[in-house]
């Protein structure tokens, strides 16, 4: 079973188990998260797609944990003029179990 859910302005395919690190939410860790924005759903061979969303359609997930990422580094630079900024950058991310898809 496996479904296609939006969330932070980006979709992503979950499966029952699986952990997927998504835009920072503000829920603490150990608590349920229900996604309502559904986008697909396949189930026993048989694809349903909404339009935009499927009704009735919901994906429970439990928040593991609330993190940054890796630095990046964010380096500008002009030419003879000397002008250079270096920045570092971490996103916040949650870390989220897929528990069950409902439809």
């Amino acid at each position: 079973m496996l479904a296609t859910i939006k969330t932070g302005g980006k979709q992503y395919i979950v499966a029952p188990g699986q952990k997927i690190k998504i835009e920072k939410l503000d829920i603490k860790e150990g608590d349920e998260i229900v996604f309502n924005e559904v986008l697909l759903l396949e189930k026993n061979e048989k694809v349903e797609i909404g339009t935009p969303f499927i009704k009735g359609a919901k994906v429970v997930g439990k928040v593991l944990k609330q993190g940054k990422l890796k630095k990046v580094i964010v380096f500008k630079y002009k030419p003879k003029t000397r002008y250079k900024v270096k920045k570092g950058h971490r996103q916040p991310f949650t870390e989220v179990e897929i528990l069950k898809i409902e439809s």
